[in-house]
């Protein structure tokens, strides 16, 4: 998967960066900037894209 790439993503994954782009861009962030935490914020707190298989819970 190429750098960028956003296919590995689920909707709700997609909305919520573009829901924290927009917050940002209000607050006088840039459109790329803004972009860009929006999905290093998806990425900490989700852990990046789609996962599945069994075992894939997060150790204690």
């Amino acid at each position: 998967m190429p750098q960028g790439d956003k296919s590995a993503y689920t909707d709700k994954q997609k909305r919520k960066a573009a829901h924290i782009a927009e917050g940002y861009e209000d607050k006088g962030v840039s459109d790329k900037e803004a972009e860009a935490r929006a999905w290093a914020t998806v990425n900490k707190e989700d852990g990046g894209g789609k996962k599945s298989g069994s075992g894939r819970a997060k150790a204690h």
